[in-house]
């Protein structure tokens, strides 16, 4: 108390030495300086919330067709069950990819396969694929975009695969284009290269390796008809967008020197084709038939410093997941999240449904689910790499069985639950 007196001292001590004038400034700047600091820490807050609700969902039309009974199943914790998981054997699926098989490509630690997702309010349903496959007697399901949906691609087709006899099966590739089909069911579930959606200089399914990244964020006709009959369209664009601008052009790629070109930032030009997207949407496809589905965006452990691992490591030697709810690492943009939400909100108001599958932060737990060094390598790995293997880890990708099996489970859920295709 005798402290407090002696500064309230003070202050009436230096009131009187200064002229009232400079005082006036004074307390005006100071007053400035609080007003300025109580801004600031409330726009952190406002921003830190609303990128959590973007970063979780949390809205009632993300997964109003589930949550409308009283469950949201992107809300959960993993657990460890080594009983009932993995769904399927890594070595058993007969189309399975070698970029994903990491238990064939050395890794000994197999934990990774053995967690299943447990929303808070129910249980999730159990994949059937025979269930799965009699929804799609005579459709096809097509999921369009880049690696990670193939990733997704590769997990659903080794989740079917154990029901299908080997003679009843078959795989086609076409391109950007490939097809699984089951023929007793006349079925097919499809995967189709667009990493960006729109036409891009990144186009090819196998050379698509490219610097300079350029998009005709106008331009989807080119993709677009190899999709306009599917039955169920399951969309995801996000990886390839990771960068502060692109080079946009406004011609062809036939005859680029005739085109104008622009560089645009992120999340603009993310946007512009995003809404080339949705136009196309409403315009060819059938809402009587066909189910529509966006994935969000699936998250990357490439810095070990945000779940409080070693600063400069990834997920590299990473086994366990990240244990504490609500967690939000840095691998993925709520700019860009709330861009598709906007989107997907716009059609909605027009009549036409885009059903949002969360697998955002339920994936962010998932720090030792990706690759690493367990997959092949398609490039000989220079000396100075091996000894440093954080440097050559894919911690982008998932390893199968994992991740991306709960993916699938969820648009199960959807797909069973929603009302059902048309013939």
């Amino acid at each position: 108390m005798a402290k407090r007196g002696e500064n309230t001292v003070k202050k009436h001590q230096v009131m009187q030495v200064l002229p009232a004038g400079a005082w006036g400034i004074k307390s005006s700047f100071r007053s400035l300086v609080a007003l300025l600091f109580a801004f600031l820490v409330v726009a952190a807050i406002y921003l830190r919330q609303s990128n959590e609700q973007v970063f979780q969902h949390a809205n009632g039309r993300t997964h109003d067709a589930i949550s409308s009974g009283g469950c949201n199943l992107f809300s959960g914790k993993w657990v460890y069950d080594n009983k009932s998981y993995p769904l399927y054997k890594e070595r058993e699926c007969t189309f399975m990819s070698d970029q994903l098989a990491c238990e064939k490509f050395g890794r000994k630690d197999l934990n990774y396969q053995f967690w299943r997702w447990q929303p808070h309010q129910c249980d999730l349903p159990r994949f059937n694929a025979t269930a799965l496959l009699e929804r799609l007697r005579n459709k096809r399901l097509v999921f369009v975009g880049d690696s990670l949906n193939r990733n997704q691609w590769i997990s659903m087709i080794c989740l079917v695969d154990s029901a299908i006899p080997p003679a009843f099966k078959s795989m086609h590739n076409n391109g950007s284009i490939n097809v699984f089909k089951a023929k007793e069911y006349n079925a097919t579930i499809e995967f189709y290269w667009s990493p960006l959606l729109v036409e891009s200089n990144s186009d090819d399914p196998v050379n698509h390796r490219v610097p300079d990244r350029i998009v005709r964020v106008e331009a989807i006709e080119k993709h677009a008809r190899h999709w306009t009959d599917a039955d169920i369209l399951i969309f995801n664009t996000y990886l390839w967008w990771r960068r502060r601008q692109m080079k946009v052009l406004w011609g062809s790629f036939e005859s680029p020197e005739d085109g104008i070109y622009k560089t645009v930032k992120l999340p603009r030009v993310y946007e512009m084709a995003l809404r080339t997207w949705a136009r196309w949407l409403e315009v060819h496809v059938n809402r009587n038939k066909t189910l529509l589905f966006f994935m969000s965006m699936s998250p990357t452990h490439e810095m070990a410093d945000k779940w409080g691992g070693t600063s400069g490591e990834n997920c590299y030697g990473e086994t366990e997941p990240v244990m504490k709810e609500g967690y939000a690492g840095d691998g993925v943009s709520p700019r860009m999240m709330r861009a598709v939400e906007s989107v997907l909100g716009e059609l909605k108001t027009r009549g036409l449904n885009v059903q949002m599958i969360n697998i955002t932060q339920l994936s962010d737990y998932r720090k030792e689910g990706h690759p690493s060094i367990y997959r092949k390598h398609w490039e000989t790995i220079p000396q100075q790499q091996l000894s440093n293997p954080k440097t050559f880890s894919d911690c982008i990708h998932w390893c199968l069985p994992g991740v991306p099996d709960l993916w699938n489970q969820i648009l199960y859920a959807y797909i069973l639950q929603l009302n059902p295709i048309t013939e």
